[in-house]
């Protein structure tokens, strides 16, 4: 049982005008076919690597998230300011601060106190 439907429609992949036989064509031939679907595959690879990118981006920040003690360095990427900012706040008492050897360590409760 045959059909002679005849359906126009534009090509996905190339987006010229051609005469379908079948409601549920897409493409024009067989090579726009193949090409439609590889680029389908390019483009899911590239969103999968740009999925894991973020999250790879977004891991250290959760990280210093979950630390009690933060140095001035992993403060500054926590609160997204400068170093520069950090002394001033240190200078001006809006944030204290312990010693650890030289180092400059700030308690993660200090910088909660920052926004009550």
């Amino acid at each position: 049982m045959s059909s002679n439907i005849r359906v126009n429609k534009v090509c996905e992949f190339c987006k010229q005008d051609f005469e379908a036989r079948k409601t549920t064509s897409k493409t024009c031939s067989d090579n726009c076919a193949k090409r439609l679907y590889k680029e389908r595959l390019k483009n899911a690879k590239i969103q999968a690597v740009q999925i894991d990118t973020e999250a790879l981006k977004a891991k250290p920040i959760e990280d210093l998230k979950a630390k009690e003690y933060l140095s001035i360095e992993e403060t500054c990427k926590v609160l997204g300011v400068s170093r520069r900012t950090i002394y001033r706040m240190l200078k001006r008492g809006e944030i204290k601060t312990g010693k650890a050897g030289t180092r400059s360590i700030i308690k993660r409760s200090e910088l909660d106190k920052l926004f009550i």
